[in-house]
């Protein structure tokens, strides 16, 4: 994928999702996670502190070879057997209905192929199953649309293919999910087109 890529990119992109208030963003959706579980986009696996301790497997998914060699002393030290695919999502090798729970935080604004893969997650998660997320993406303010759509050529090449106006509500609906809960603010700290949010669960 390129020097910026595969070994840039991680350590800046680790170090901006580390910060204290998205943790605790992680910490409370994550709380009830249970059963087999499919993350997509596991990134530097900055997500598994904050997995229930009943938690013992998670299969993964993970574009960037990059991002998967920084997560591996994480995994290491969580305790938690995680068995990582280097797949960008669009196409998963995965029997239908295969996951009680999938997960994905700050991950759907960078899938190329975005519905192709909300088809897959569709795919693979059992009836009843639920779709835990944290994204970011459009907002609904007029204003800050504008300057989501004017930064995001330049947040794509920055954050390697991230897009600032994605509607992830429409999005998670496509393929047919409805949303159990779902609430939509901007991070505090964060500038209003980089921070409008969208978490919740979504349920097969």
């Amino acid at each position: 994928m390129g020097l910026y890529a595969d070994y840039i990119f991680p350590v800046c992109c680790d170090t901006m999702m580390s910060a204290p208030d998205l943790e605790r963003i992680r910490k409370y959706a994550l709380e009830n996670v249970a059963g087999e579980i499919l993350e997509i986009g596991f990134g530097t696996g900055l997500n598994l502190p904050h997995y229930p301790a009943g938690v013992e497997k998670i299969t993964a998914v993970e574009v960037s070879e990059g991002m998967n060699r920084k997560s591996l002393k994480r995994i290491e030290e969580s305790g938690i057997e995680v068995d990582c695919k280097i797949l960008d999502g669009k196409e998963l090798p995965m029997a239908n209905e295969s996951f009680d729970c999938i997960v994905s935080t700050w991950t759907l604004c960078s899938i190329k192929e975005i519905d192709s893969a909300m088809n897959e997650i569709y795919r693979v998660l059992r009836p009843g199953g639920r779709l835990v997320f944290v994204e970011h993406g459009l907002s609904n303010e007029r204003r800050v649309q504008r300057w989501q759509n004017f930064f995001n050529p330049f947040q794509k090449v920055f954050a390697v293919g991230c897009h600032l106006n994605r509607n992830m509500r429409a999005i998670i609906e496509k393929p047919g999910f409805s949303f159990e809960n779902i609430r939509e603010f901007y991070m505090e700290n964060v500038p209003k087109p980089l921070g409008y949010t969208y978490q919740g669960l979504a349920v097969k």
